[in-house]
């Protein structure tokens, strides 16, 4: 099955790009185009990356430039959201002028033959109306510069102001297992209302839902887990059951205990009330894309399991450190 979003069909799961240019030890050029490509042949073309997702000659825009004159044919076959208006020490920066110079920016790093799809102020400007801000973004499609214009960690209020002013083509929020809020805080309901698509970026928990983090200390040092509040040594164990929770399901459906958490995002397109929703696992391996790009069915059972789950192990801590939880849309 395929989604149209703007016109273009894209796979049921999109692609992350994060991990591939913001991390502690760079990734070249050679290791990087594989995993772009495998990304393409199993069908995950919905694209998530931005404008400071690594330094000014090697983020998500730098290596697609250099990927697209190597692979032009590849072009028309990404839907390409990007992120930016962050300015100085990464904060929001959605004025006018923030909102122009971090598109023209983005047009110029992507270069002449790559196109940004959407594009999408990274956090709400709470010095900034979003009426303002979107106003702005329009004024760029209007120019030809973004094909449309895409919301990030945005509250439902924020989305209905928004919606006034121009088309929103995405919202963007982190909907896992590990975190629910877009289900109960009315994100969902209202995207489903105005028939906006969620982008649910770190389906995998940030890759604790793979299983792969048994401890703290598993976290690589300068990895940004490392001074996330669910991720310290005082929860670490607690927030650990609803892992193993999720590979005992796992291995009954005879898969990984990520796919189950990637489907199960997935499978909440189908309930009724519920927008389409594209989960965007990021990978830095041709083997880690093809396995979270596998479909699974997970049956009206499986759902009503892992709802039980979710209740009995929500995780403890808050999903960002103070900066991060102050500078979200509430």
């Amino acid at each position: 099955m395929v989604l149209t979003i703007q016109g273009k069909q894209v796979g049921n799961i999109g692609f992350g790009l994060m991990g591939l240019t913001w991390r502690p030890s760079k990734l070249s050029d050679d290791a990087i185009f594989p995993v772009i490509q495998a990304a393409l042949e199993v069908g995950c073309s919905y694209f998530n990356g931005g404008e400071f997702y690594g330094p000014p000659d090697h983020n998500t825009l730098t290596v697609l430039n250099r990927y697209y004159a190597e692979h032009p044919e590849d072009i028309d076959r990404v839907l390409l959201n990007v992120k930016g208006c962050v300015g100085e020490n990464f904060h929001p920066d959605a004025s006018p002028a923030g909102v122009r110079g971090s598109v023209g920016n983005s047009v110029r790093l992507i270069g002449g033959k790559g196109r940004i799809d959407q594009f999408e102020p990274a956090r709400k400007d709470a010095s900034v109306d979003i009426e303002v801000t979107v106003a702005a973004l329009q004024e760029r499609v209007e120019a030809g510069d973004i094909g449309g214009i895409a919301l990030s960690e945005v509250s439902a209020e924020t989305i209905r102001r928004a919606a006034k002013v121009a088309r929103i083509a995405a919202v963007e929020v982190e909907l896992s297992l590990w975190n629910t809020e877009p289900l109960e805080n009315g994100v969902a309901q209202v995207c489903a209302e105005l028939d906006i698509p969620i982008i649910a970026y770190s389906p995998l928990g940030r890759g604790m839902l793979t299983g792969q983090i048994k401890s703290f200390d598993d976290i690589p040092e300068g990895d940004f887990r490392k001074i996330l509040p669910r991720f310290q040594p005082a929860v670490f164990g607690t927030n650990l059951r609803l892992v193993r929770e999720v590979e005992k399901l796992a291995e009954r459906k005879g898969c990984t205990p990520g796919q189950v958490a990637i489907n199960w995002v997935l499978a909440l397109s189908r309930r009724p009330g519920m927008p389409k929703i594209v989960p965007i696992p990021g990978a830095s391996s041709v083997e880690r894309v093809r396995e979270n790009a596998v479909e699974i069915e997970l049956t009206g059972d499986d759902m009503a399991e892992i709802d039980a789950i979710i209740k009995e192990f929500a995780p403890l801590g808050d999903r960002y450190h103070e900066h991060g939880m102050a500078a979200l849309d509430k």
